[in-house]
Order: structure tokens, then C-alpha cells, then sequence
């Protein structure tokens, strides 16, 4: 009995992933530019625009501009990590600033990101002109365990600080283990991001 509990709670989760969402992480190359290994479950993400994170689909620096809300399969008594991290800085085809760090929160109780701890606040996508589409990517992870500290300098909607940052290396860190749900969609400038970059300053 013992052999199947800890089967279910360090692999159930991922037993039968959802190959709709590795698939697409794996197609667009999420796996392998921000993660060695795609999440197994899809992290809903709905903005008060309208619009859902959908795999890839195309969105707008307009449509996102706000913070989303973002829920996921939860276990009960679980904190989670949620992160937003663009690859593609300042571009897909030359990321010298690769990743660029848009929002990470900790220490979520369940899907209630109200109550979690903010260490790098919302900023939307502001690809800048001419650098086509990038790859906006929500992952979540599970903290193990829950109670793990963060030693991070919070940071609000300012820019520094946030290039060069890499996702996988702040897993790392506090061991959190592989992404648990994730999502993502693709923008490309408009004419909202000069007012976002005035509103960074």
C-alpha cells in the first residue's frame, strides 16, 4: 500500500499527461528553449478582455495588458509556484536577452493567487516593433515543500532586473521540480506598447 501511495503522489500527476499540451510545448519549442520537459496538465488562463491562453494562439499586447486569471488541477494542502517568462527577448531569432521575466508568484495556496507572494509583478507583452511573434509561457509548480523560502528581490512594474532570467535555474534553486501545468500564447507588437514601455520608466 505504501508503494502505491507515494506511485500516486510522485507520479500520477504525470501517468497520463496531456499530449495536447506537450505537444504543443514540444512543437513550438518551448521544450527545449524554456524547459527540458513539458508540463502534463493546462493551466487555464483567461483575461478580463475576453480572451484564453490557448496553446500558442496568436493574442494581442492589447488583449493582455492586465493581469489573467490563471487555475490548474490543485491537491489539497499544496502551495504552487505560477510563472510567465517570454523566451524570445528581444527576439525569436536573436534571444540575447533570453528569458525575460513577466510575473512570478509563490506560495499559492490551491489556485488562489491572492494569497500568494509576489515576487516579480504582472507586466503584459511588449515585444518590441519589428521582432514578429514571441512566446509568452505560463508554467506551475508544485512546492515541495510547501513551506520553502524564497530569497528573491521583489520586484514591481519596473523592467530591471528582469532580462536574462531563467526559469529553469529559479526551479532549481528551490527545488521545485519539474512544471505540474502550463500554458502559452504568442504576441507581437501593437500599438499599445509604447504605452506599456511609458508606464516601465
Amino acid at each position: 500500500r505504501h508503494h502505491r501511495e507515494v506511485w500516486e503522489r510522485d507520479y500520477s500527476t504525470r501517468a497520463v499527461p496531456n499530449m495536447a499540451v506537450v505537444k504543443a510545448f514540444e512543437d513550438n519549442g518551448c521544450v527545449p528553449d524554456v524547459i527540458d520537459t513539458a508540463p502534463a496538465e493546462l493551466a487555464e488562463v483567461s483575461y478580463d478582455s475576453g480572451v484564453k491562453c490557448e496553446l500558442g494562439n496568436v493574442l494581442t499586447p492589447t488583449q493582455v495588458q492586465n493581469q489573467p486569471t490563471v487555475t490548474w488541477s490543485t491537491e489539497p494542502g499544496v502551495k504552487y509556484a505560477l510563472v510567465l517568462t517570454d523566451p524570445d527577448a528581444p527576439s525569436r531569432k536573436n534571444p540575447i536577452r533570453r528569458e525575460w521575466k513577466h510575473w512570478v508568484v509563490v506560495d499559492i495556496p490551491g489556485c488562489d493567487l491572492g494569497k500568494g507572494t509576489v515576487l516579480a509583478q504582472y507586466i503584459g507583452s511588449g515585444p518590441p516593433q519589428g521582432t514578429g511573434l514571441h512566446r509568452y509561457i505560463f508554467l506551475v509548480y508544485k512546492q515541495q515543500p510547501s513551506d520553502v523560502k524564497f530569497h528573491e528581490k521583489v520586484q514591481v512594474t519596473s523592467a530591471d532586473g528582469r532580462a536574462n532570467w531563467k526559469v529553469q535555474d529559479f526551479a532549481a534553486k528551490y527545488k521545485l521540480g519539474k512544471p505540474v501545468a502550463g500554458n502559452f500564447y504568442q504576441a507581437e507588437y501593437d500599438d499599445y506598447v509604447p504605452i506599456l514601455y511609458s508606464k516601465l520608466k
